[in-house]
Formats: C-alpha cells, sequence, structure tokens
C-alpha cells in the first residue's frame, strides 16, 4: 500500500512540475475519414501439437471439421469411422486488414482455440480463409502459431506460464482482396478528431490555414474538420502529409477520474481538482476463528466421542477521524490531500463516489 501511495506522490509531483505539455502533431490528434481498418475473422484447424489438442469427445466439430478437409483432400473415411485425435485443435482466427492492402500484402494472425485445447504450442494452423463483415473472403492464412507461454504437469501437480491457447503468427495471412479506401470526397478530405472538443477542433483549423495559407480548412462540428485538397492523388498525399505533421498546442483535457472496479485501480488526469470537503474514513474488520474440541461421554454411559466446532468470532472497527481536505488545484495537491485519509485503493473508490455525490469532486468520474 505505500509502495503505491508513493508511485501516485512521484506521477502527480512529475506532472505538477513538468511545465507547459509539449506541442503536438495534428497526426496524432486526428485521422483521415474513411482511413480505418477492416476486422476479418476465420475458422481453421491447428495441427501437430503434441498430444494437446482438443477432445473429440467433448468437441465434435473438431471431427466434422477433419472429416471434411479430408474429402476436399480426396481423402474419404468408411462411415461409422470414430476418429479418437489428440493433435488437433478447431481454433477461430482473427486478423485487421489495413487501410490501404492490396494483394499479395502480408498481415498479422490472432489463433485463439474454441475448443477444450490445453495448448496450441508447437502446432501449425492450416489453410483458414478469412471473411469481412460482408461475408467476402479477403485473406488466407496458414503458418506456425507462435505462443508465448510455457506449461508443464505431472503427479497431479501444474506450472503454467502466460496463456497457452492462444498464438499469434506474424505475416501469416496473405491479402487476396483490396478494399477500396475512398481519400476524400470531390475536393474535399475530412479530419475527424480522436474525441470531441470544440476548443481543440478550432486550434487545428487555425494551425492548417496559418501553415497551409488560401484558409483551407473549415470547422463542421465538434470532431470534424473539412479541408479543400488537391484533386490530383500525388498532390493530395503530399497535402495530407503535410498538414499531419503540423504542430500546435491542444487544450488541456477534460477533468476525469477513471476507476476500475475489477482491479480497484484509480487514474485520473492532470485536471483535476477538488473543492474544500470533510471526509471521516474508519475500517471494520470482522475475524472468525474455530476450533475443534473432542467431546467424551462419561465412563458407562454408552455414549460416543464426538468433534465438535467452537466459533469465535470477533468485531473490531477502526477510528475514522474526521479530516477536512482544503480545495486543491493541481494533481499533486489532490493525491496529497486523498493520501492522508489513509484509504487502500478499493476505499479509494468508495470516497470519490461519494465526493462527487456531495459535489466536491471538480470532475467526471468514469467507472469502468
Amino acid at each position: 500500500m505505500r509502495a503505491t501511495r508513493l508511485l501516485l506522490c512521484v506521477l502527480a509531483l512529475a506532472l505538477a512540475a513538468g511545465g507547459p505539455a509539449h506541442a503536438e502533431r495534428i497526426k496524432d490528434l486526428v485521422s483521415v475519414q474513411g482511413v480505418r481498418q477492416n476486422q476479418l475473422i476465420g475458422y481453421g484447424i491447428v495441427v501437430g501439437l503434441d498430444g494437446s489438442g482438443d477432445q473429440t469427445t467433448q468437441t465434435p466439430f473438431t471431427v466434422q471439421s477433419i472429416i471434411n478437409m479430408l474429402n476436399h483432400l480426396g481423402f474419404t473415411l468408411p462411415p461409422g469411422t470414430s476418429l479418437q485425435l489428440k493433435n488437433v485443435a478447431a481454433v477461430i482466427v482473427t486478423a485487421s486488414l489495413p487501410p490501404f492492402a492490396r494483394m499479395g500484402q502480408q498481415i498479422d494472425v490472432t489463433v485463439s482455440s474454441m475448443g477444450n485445447a490445453k495448448s496450441l504450442r508447437g502446432g501449425t494452423l492450416l489453410m483458414a480463409p478469412l471473411k469481412g463483415a460482408d461475408g467476402n473472403i479477403y485473406a488466407v492464412a496458414q503458418g506456425n502459431v507462435i505462443v508465448s507461454g510455457a506449461g508443464a504437469s505431472a503427479g497431479g501437480s501444474k506450472v503454467q506460464i502466460n496463456h497457452l491457447s492462444a498464438g499469434r503468427i506474424a505475416n501469416g495471412a496473405t491479402v487476396e482482396r483490396a478494399v477500396p479506401t475512398p481519400l476524400g470526397e470531390g475536393e474535399f478530405v475530412y479530419l475527424e478528431l480522436n474525441s470531441t472538443d470544440f476548443g481543440t477542433v478550432q486550434r487545428v483549423v487555425e494551425a492548417i490555414n496559418k501553415n497551409v495559407g488560401a484558409s483551407p480548412a473549415s470547422a463542421v462540428d465538434g470532431r470534424r474538420i473539412r479541408v479543400l485538397a488537391p484533386v490530383e492523388p500525388d498532390s493530395r498525399v503530399a497535402f495530407l502529409g503535410r498538414i499531419e505533421n503540423i504542430e500546435l498546442q491542444p487544450l488541456q483535457s477534460a477533468a476525469r477520474v477513471i476507476v476500475n472496479g475489477r482491479t480497484g485501480s484509480v487514474v485520473m488526469n492532470q485536471s483535476v481538482a477538488i473543492d474544500t470537503c470533510a471526509v471521516a474514513h474508519g475500517g471494520l474488520s470482522v475475524t472468525v476463528s474455530s476450533e475443534q474440541q473432542v467431546s467424551q461421554p462419561a465412563p458407562l454411559s454408552g455414549g460416543q466421542t464426538v468433534v465438535t466446532e467452537r466459533a469465535d468470532i470477533q468485531v473490531a472497527q477502526q477510528g475514522g477521524s474526521l479530516l477536512t481536505l482544503k480545495a486543491g488545484v493541481s494533481l499533486a495537491e489532490v493525491v496529497k490531500a486523498l493520501n492522508a485519509i489513509g484509504a487502500s485503493p478499493l476505499d479509494l473508490i468508495a470516497i470519490l463516489q461519494a465526493m462527487k455525490a456531495a459535489g466536491a469532486l471538480r470532475a467526471e468520474l468514469e467507472i469502468i
């Protein structure tokens, strides 16, 4: 706990003492409308596993896939043939098709077990077509699966490092169909901010018009910017490359506190501030202990010796004095004030929620 508080204080002081923010390039703040990735998905079979594949009695789709593959290769199994396979696993293959990808280009794929295979380590993915949302095949994947984890088991004991039922294939898929990527509509190109912010949109427009001249940029709304660009593809690419490298000073981001209720993580940005408020925090602990005792019957009573259990329950409440938190204008002061309460990260979540409800937390509280 002390290490966590010390780390928060160091980060806060570093942010507070860091001075003004550095200028950012436009390419780090916006994206070109229409220039996007496309998700691909496919079904495949991984072979060559060392006895760690699917249990075919519980995954009938794996056996059916092998039978279909053998029929496609010209082998017909007699009716009623029972396959007991240990080195085969059914998998789902996923990939992202980058913009402007062309036929023959290679992309990375992720292979994930969909059955009860223990490990995909050492396996080889057989040819698996990858489809887009429209049902068309855009790439074909095949290759050796690389799994970063390792594991072993013997005598009822098991040890495992990282995840064994998913892996990657670098350049494992070949693009077979290109996706048209329109670079603007007619003479205009639209830039989209990564997050909606009217002030940042205005600054981007001013930076483009100042560096390019002739005022080609105008704001459409709080996220989109319309830019007049050359029509010729070569000139348009050069024009967009010039715009992307223009530097500007973005506005300070909105105050936000992100809380992860599952892990107890709390992250604040440098715009967070608090108003003067009073907080009382105290911990309640319940201790339950049990002790086994032997109950011995009297001599010649005909009773039986039995083991009884005696439980002892104790409730202790730690003192929680009322602490006044002064209004803070920087992240360092906010962290220092919250650390003075002596709360754990999980307790801090409840305190922040209460401060937000009381109107003392000047930030957006987002729980994920």
